[in-house]
């Protein structure tokens, strides 16, 4: 398998799924609408949708249906995105080659954008014409799981450690709180998704949590690597900026070199997880072994 033509394959579907759900900018919202679609529109590598849709297929399901659930994965991470690089967060200028979305539309707006993102995702997952091919009751366990991952104690939290630890000396344990919180939780949210849509029994679910929490580790290790290594043109956002804000960093505690290697270790700690899967998680395999190679 091709992992680069898979993930191609899955993006158009993705896309082509975000452009269905998405409010078109009309009417007197359409300022609005607009910021929103800037951001969600602005590429990326869609990898939490293509993340719970390989993960609905590596159990024996068709997860094209429920491509609006993937969808809401994105929203939330696109609104994350857009409050990230706000001024009272990181205060970035650039986000996938582009200019950030309150350089744009400015921060109230911006702020707003978010906002409407993250509802929008709650409104496409609780949508009734979803009822023909999940039950009320995945449904609703659905929504749970990625609202815990999207907040205080997952992506909200982490975010919020994380702006608290700038500048500060924080013990290893507090980073690995923040990765797991603010990248990882979204990450294996996704995955968790995936396995409720494909009607994963409890030991499928359990190993295929302990992927998502792995390549998660390994997705938000690689970010701390290429902060240090990429540059501006190939990340399409500011690099260094982590050593420049004072933050928290695997490269910090471990150098270049053992934080690579840190990286490969969750990488095999999530190819270990998918050990009794047969051949239609391949993708997954493929896919944390793209995440460790990736340079943006």
């Amino acid at each position: 398998m091709d992992i680069k033509e898979y993930l191609n394959d899955k993006r158009r579907q993705v896309e082509e799924a975000l452009i269905h759900c998405m409010l078109p900018a009309a009417g007197p919202l359409a300022r609005h609408i607009e910021a929103m679609r800037y951001s969600l529109f602005a590429g990326g590598k869609r990898v939490r949708p293509v993340l719970c849709l390989a993960a609905a297929e590596a159990l024996g399901s068709d997860p094209a249906p429920l491509l609006p659930v993937a969808s809401a994965l994105e929203c939330i991470h696109t609104y994350s995105l857009i409050h990230d690089d706000l001024p009272a967060m990181d205060d970035d200028e650039l986000r996938r080659g582009k200019p950030t979305n309150h350089v744009v539309f400015g921060e109230a707006a911006a702020i707003l954008a978010g906002d409407g993102l993250l509802t929008l995702a709650f409104d496409l997952m609780s949508d009734p014409a979803l009822r023909s091919h999940i039950s009320d009751t995945d449904r609703l366990r659905l929504i749970q799981v990625v609202a815990r991952a999207a907040g205080p104690m997952g992506m909200v939290g982490g975010q919020a450690l994380d702006v608290a630890s700038e500048g500060q000396a924080v013990d290893f344990e507090t980073l690995r709180t923040i990765h797991r919180c603010k990248t990882g939780a979204l990450i294996t949210c996704s995955v968790q998704v995936g396995a409720i849509i494909g009607r994963a029994d409890a030991a499928q679910y359990e190993a295929l949590t302990r992927y998502g929490e792995a390549i998660g580790l390994a997705f938000q290790i690689v970010d701390d690597l290429l902060n240090v290594e990429g540059s501006t043109e190939e990340l399409g956002k500011a690099a260094g900026s982590d050593a420049e804000r004072e933050k928290a960093t695997y490269p910090a505690f471990f150098g270049v070199e053992g934080t690579r290697a840190k990286a490969q270790e969750a990488v095999a700690m999530a190819e270990t997880a998918l050990v009794g899967f047969d051949h239609q998680a391949d993708p997954l395999r493929l896919l944390a072994r793209y995440i460790i190679n990736r340079k943006r």
